[in-house]
């Protein structure tokens, strides 16, 4: 025991012992550091982010702030622990001994001091206040255990100084006491190194818990900002849809009313060419009533030239008979069954000839009776004989008469002596007042007619001019609807590069039409 005792107080012990905790103290040191880096590094990282998607250049204020402190922090500590270094080694130089339990006690502080530390590094609410009471805490426990160190190894190197063969009892008693203090220090220490190391592991984990809450949060956000980004393009391209829908409507209503118009005019213009065919065929019936009325006017002026003739020929006749008479009378004879020029007997006529006769001149039946006989009976043949010949022309002119009442040439023909004498000038003289007088209303009316079809073509071409417009403008309408069709198309199902394409909401407007 006293071998192993003066192993560890020696020089090569001690030495041995600062390499180690030397050794161990840096590889803390880096161990921190790296810890430091790699916090820093993420901080910023998070920082860049929040602050891309973001824009916060307040939020993260406070983590700025910690990450200097801890900065300040970190050079403290790494200046604190050379101070502590030289200290001991400046204590173990002037002692040349160092009790176990101090330095155990030591290692414990530090070690509690480094895990306090990183996890003051880990939270950024640590305040700068604890961790100056924390390096002051440590700084007054290091002289105090030296101190205590120096008085109980005095009176042991004193004694050593004045003989090394007795060891006191005293000095017994303090070496068990160290021991059992030692092993209770190990004990303790062991437990605290596991109780550290789980709450190392602990800490590890919340802080590895923290690090995916802070991930899923940041996701979390860019899923929010991104679903904001695309619901104001999407309100966007609904405000636009919805604008070009109403666009669409009025057009609608326009090419609606445009196409109502045009079937009005179209219905105007069937009345019209239906009006225009009436009259087109009033006009052939009156073309062909006055085409009649012509023939017939020809037919009366051509019986009216064959009845003067006629009139002209009996006027002859009775003249020729009147002399006759006139002769016969100078020469006394009178006859009894002298036949007129339309067929009747002249019994009454001889008669109303004798009772109202004059009585004939002396001188000319002195005339009579002195003339030959044989020259008088030549002359009375020759007028019988002329008498019959124009009996049988009359009966010939009857018999033509009475065909052609027959054949309907003439309706309404009064008895021949009327026929012959006037009834027939009086009836062709109003016939041919009644045909001038249709002929003039029939070129009135066709006149008339030829004005309205002239109006209705005028009217029939401006109304095809508008229905050529309309249907132009209905033409330019549905082009227009198509043509949006096709650009609302790729941005409901192609999608666009910004975010996804809004729902086919507008399809059953097309059913426009309108």
């Amino acid at each position: 025991m006293q071998k192993k005792e003066i192993e560890c107080l020696s020089p090569e012990a001690q030495k041995l012992a600062e390499a180690r905790l030397a050794a161990k103290r840096a590889a803390r040191a880096e161990a921190r550091e790296i810890r430091m880096k790699e916090l820093e590094r993420q901080q910023k990282e998070i920082y860049q982010v929040q602050k891309k998607y973001y824009g916060l250049d307040t939020k993260w204020g406070d983590i700025e702030q910690w990450m200097e402190e801890s900065e300040r922090y970190s050079h403290r500590f790494r200046r604190n622990p050379s101070a502590s270094d030289e200290d001991e080694r400046m204590s173990v130089g002037s002692r040349g001994s160092l009790r176990p339990s101090e330095y155990s006690g030591y290692r414990g502080s530090g070690s509690r001091a480094s895990s306090r530390a990183s996890s003051a590094r880990a939270s950024p609410v640590v305040e700068e206040r604890p961790e100056k009471d924390f390096a002051e805490k440590g700084s007054r426990n290091m002289p105090s255990l030296s101190a205590a160190t120096l008085a109980s190894l005095g009176g042991t190197s004193s004694r050593r100084g004045s003989g090394d063969t007795s060891i006191s009892v005293d000095t017994e008693a303090s070496m068990r006491e160290i021991k059992d203090s030692l092993a209770e220090v190990e004990e303790k220490y062991k437990k605290a190194m596991v109780s550290n190391a789980q709450l190392d592991n602990e800490k590890m984990n919340f802080m590895y818990q923290v690090d995916t809450l802070k991930d899923a949060l940041l996701e979390l956000e860019e899923q929010l900002a991104e679903s904001r980004r695309q619901y104001e393009e999407k309100n966007k391209e609904f405000e636009r849809q919805k604008h070009a829908h109403s666009v669409l409507q009025f057009q609608f209503a326009e090419a609606k009313e445009a196409l109502k118009q045009r079937e009005e005019m179209l219905a105007e213009i069937r009345q019209l060419q239906q009006k225009q065919e009436s009259y087109i065929r009033e006009v052939s019936d009156l073309q062909e009533t006055i085409e009649w009325k012509d023939k017939k006017i020809g037919a009366l002026e051509r019986q009216k030239e064959y009845f003067d003739s006629i009139r002209s020929e009996r006027d002859d006749l009775r003249a020729e008979a009147i002399l006759l008479k006139e002769e016969l009378k100078k020469h006394g004879i009178i006859l009894n069954s002298e036949i007129t020029t339309n067929g009747e007997p002249l019994d009454h006529l001889s008669h109303v000839s004798h009772l109202g006769s004059p009585k004939v001149p002396q001188e000319e039946i002195n005339a009579l009776k002195s003339s030959s006989d044989g020259t008088l009976d030549i002359r009375l043949k020759n007028l019988v004989d002329e008498r019959e010949c124009l009996l049988e022309q009359i009966k010939k002119l009857k018999g033509q008469l009475e065909e052609r009442q027959k054949n309907g040439k003439l309706e309404n023909v009064r008895s021949e002596e009327d026929i012959l004498e006037n009834g027939t000038d009086i009836h062709v003289l109003d016939l041919q007042r009644d045909a001038n007088r249709q002929i003039s209303d029939l070129k009135f009316k066709l006149a008339k007619s030829e004005q309205e079809i002239t109006a209705l073509e005028q009217n029939v071409i401006r109304l095809e001019g508008q229905v050529s417009r309309y249907k132009s403008a209905a033409e330019n309408a549905e082009r227009v609807e198509d043509e949006l069709k096709a650009e609302s198309k790729p941005k409901r199902w192609g999608g666009s590069p910004e975010g996804p394409s809004p729902g086919p909401w507008l399809e059953g407007h097309d059913s426009w039409t309108p």
